[in-house]
């Protein structure tokens, strides 16, 4: 199960003034799933209607109903295959979205399993959380407990000015439970919790 105020604690690390991303990088496919074009930019250099744009694209993943339309999911254990998406969201988080070809990769094995009738992005968020340390009384202290590395993977559709939508598919990787860092699970989001796109669970968990 995931923890509420976890989740939480996360996107409020997710405004212009706290903001903890560094670098969107992704796809515009087209509706047969085909990439139509690539991105792959330094959060920070933006200016801040993007920014804005972008902030809430990525806060839709961790801000929506907890154990309704973002679930957690555990990898299945043993080898990672070197093509899985295990391995791919593995390399992306420690390395920060900077090898196009895995971006590349991770795009075009997502749109095996998304069925939307349109064109639509994928977009992919690299962050940094210092995670404080909190005392007794559960107040934050000054030191960090750990770095949180993580990215978050939201999928909408877009308009001809590649307008995107909200996000109807999505994941955040690795999960944060407890707050900490846990890769062997992935929190998946699907945008209709009675319908979860279970095809698109599948494929990300490799099974």
């Amino acid at each position: 199960m995931i923890n509420r105020e976890d989740m939480l604690e996360l996107t409020r690390r997710m405004t212009l003034s706290r903001n903890c991303f560094y670098r969107v990088a992704g796809a515009y496919m087209d509706p047969e799933g085909y990439i139509d074009n690539t991105f792959n930019a330094n959060f920070r250099n933006m200016g801040t209607h993007d920014k804005n744009v972008n902030l809430e694209l990525a806060k839709t993943i961790p801000f929506s109903k907890t154990n309704q339309q973002l679930r957690s999911y555990e990898f299945p254990k043993g080898d990672m295959a070197y093509d899985s998406i295990h391995k791919l969201v593995m390399a992306l988080s420690q390395y920060g979205l900077k090898d196009d070809l895995l971006v590349q990769t991770l795009c075009e094995q997502l749109a095996e399993a998304i069925h939307i009738p349109q064109e639509y992005g994928i977009f992919i968020y690299h962050g940094l959380y210092d995670v404080p340390r909190k005392g007794s009384d559960n107040e934050e202290q000054g030191e960090s407990e750990e770095v949180f590395q993580f990215i978050i993977c939201a999928v909408a559709r877009i308009d001809k000015d590649y307008n995107a939508a909200k996000p109807e598919l999505g994941f955040l990787f690795p999960a944060f439970e407890n707050r900490s860092s846990d890769p062997s699970r992935i929190d998946i989001y699907c945008l209709d919790p009675e319908n979860p796109d279970m095809g698109f669970v599948k494929k990300i968990l490799g099974k």
